[in-house]
């Protein structure tokens, strides 16, 4: 494997670099998340998972959707570029791929998405960005497995910045790098599948995972990706 990695890291074209990427975030949406859907599907059917909104959502919402999602994969498959380019000239410093560092790199990563997803998403709620930028997002009132990535170009651009904002500062695995889209999507459809276990009452460890859902229909509160602890954090600081 460490051969091949290698191969990859330093001989491999930029070109087939962004083919190799479009085609595994495509893989990701479109494979995964029809899977994703079905699983979520076949639990409801056996009273494990329930709807947070009953609404139907429309074919016409659906190809929304997907034609977006569309464009924001094709700037996802840039996003392994300046990765790459920073790894060869030495800026990115790599860890060896062993279980240890591909579990810690993981952890890290998604941990700082959640950061990183909080203020850029913050800044997508400015005026100037929800008008021009963010409303494509929110045109998913009801979301579903298929608005995860269903953004305007620009805010696709931001969210693709996660590795190239924390990579240069701490050195990773690189097999940690290339695993993380499949952690961060399946925490995606979580957010966006209009799922969640029991009846959503309470606080409880249901709602891992689905705060999104409930922002996609309130447009306000719940800024974070998959937990709201930092929403909790500076909704104290403001009162």
């Amino acid at each position: 494997m460490e051969p091949l990695i290698e191969h990859v890291l330093y001989d491999y074209s930029y070109l087939t670099l962004f083919g190799l990427s479009f085609g595994y975030f495509l893989l990701l949406y479109f494979g995964l998340g029809t899977l994703f859907l079905a699983v979520c599907q076949f639990l409801e059917s056996r009273r494990l998972l329930h709807k947070i909104r009953p609404e139907e959502v429309s074919r016409r919402q659906i190809v929304f959707e997907i034609k977006h999602s569309l464009k924001s994969i094709v700037v996802f498959g840039f996003s392994i570029i300046p990765v790459i380019y920073f790894v060869r000239l030495g800026i990115i410093g790599l860890l060896p791929n062993t279980w240890l560092t591909v579990l810690a790199g993981l952890i890290v990563l998604t941990l700082w998405n959640e950061v990183h997803f909080y203020f850029v998403h913050r800044l997508m709620h400015q005026k100037f960005m929800m008008k021009k930028v963010h409303y494509i997002h929110h045109k998913s009132h009801v979301p579903t497995v298929y608005s995860v990535f269903s953004f305007h170009w620009v805010e696709a651009l931001l969210l693709s910045t996660v590795p190239l904002t924390i990579l240069p500062f701490i050195p990773f695995s690189i097999l940690a790098v290339f695993i993380f889209p499949l952690v961060s999507i399946l925490l995606n459809f979580a957010g966006h599948c209009n799922y969640r276990f029991g009846n959503g009452k309470g606080n409880g460890w249901e709602h891992f995972g689905t705060y999104h859902n409930e922002h996609h229909s309130r447009g306000r509160k719940n800024y974070g990706f998959a937990l709201n602890l930092l929403d909790k954090l500076f909704s104290r600081q403001n009162r």
